[in-house]
């Protein structure tokens, strides 16, 4: 009779189990994007305009202010761009700081996430462009784990390098060619990077970042990117200059 009893429970549970089950089966998964334009500020609603109001005075109060100018719309694009040119270029000059004289830089596109509208840029135009906060790496590759990154580039279809690569790829992604200021490279010479502390870890498929030496990354504030991007713009801003950068041959495709 116990044993009876102990079974019925058993099958009661297995029963409960089974009833509890979903009998949904998912067929597929779709997506689409909403444009979010003025459309929807034809009927505001009051009470939610109320209660954003302190916090948009607040919000642009820190985002308005101007850090700089540039002369044209950029975006990020592969195999290369005048935006990714740019914020590459920047990670160099944003290198002195640390008495460092990188022999070129790395940015990858897919941290890029906005374009510059020309005319005044704020400092939340910058913060829509390099959202994360990602720090400023200084590191030495050997010239074989150079061509191996160079290699990695160009499977990736482009990322952003500073002046002075020169890498020719094809359309499949073979690196074809590689210069660095106009020589080849030396698989026995150490070269410094300026890169991401993201990519120093050899993310985004870039791992030859991980053989890396003498690394420096300081993990101050004023060590992400965005400040050292808008650090750029002030000082060109200071000596009355209009940032600007263009494609100029630094990633081709043949």
């Amino acid at each position: 009779m116990k044993k009876n009893i102990i079974l019925a429970a058993v099958l009661g549970v297995l029963l409960a189990c089974s009833s509890c089950r979903s009998h949904y089966v998912l067929k597929g998964v779709e997506r689409s994007r909403i444009l979010i334009d003025q459309r929807y500020d034809a009927t505001p609603d009051a009470a939610a305009a109320a209660f954003l109001a302190p916090y948009k005075q607040e919000v642009d109060s820190i985002m308005s202010p101007v850090v700089g100018e540039i002369d044209h719309y950029m975006a990020a694009g592969q195999p290369e761009s005048d935006l990714s040119n740019l914020l590459s270029d920047i990670l160099v000059w944003g290198s002195k700081k640390f008495n460092e004289t990188p022999d070129f830089a790395v940015y990858n596109m897919g941290g890029i996430r906005a374009a510059f509208a020309k005319g005044k840029i704020t400092y939340g135009d910058v913060l829509e462009v390099a959202p994360f906060d990602n720090k400023l790496c200084l590191l030495t590759l050997s010239g074989e784990k150079v061509m191996e990154l160079f290699r990695q580039i160009a499977r990736r279809g482009g990322e952003g390098v500073s002046h002075g690569v020169e890498l020719v790829i094809t359309r499949d992604g073979i690196l074809k060619r590689a210069r660095l200021n106009g020589r080849e490279i030396d698989p026995k010479t150490p070269y410094r990077v300026a890169t991401l502390d993201y990519l120093a870890q050899g993310n985004d498929g870039l791992s030859a970042f991980k053989d890396k030496t003498g690394l420096v990354s300081p993990q101050d504030e004023e060590n992400n990117v965005r400040f050292i991007i808008m650090d750029y713009f002030r000082e060109m801003q200071r000596q009355g200059k209009v940032v600007n950068a263009k494609v100029e041959g630094r990633i081709v495709i043949e």
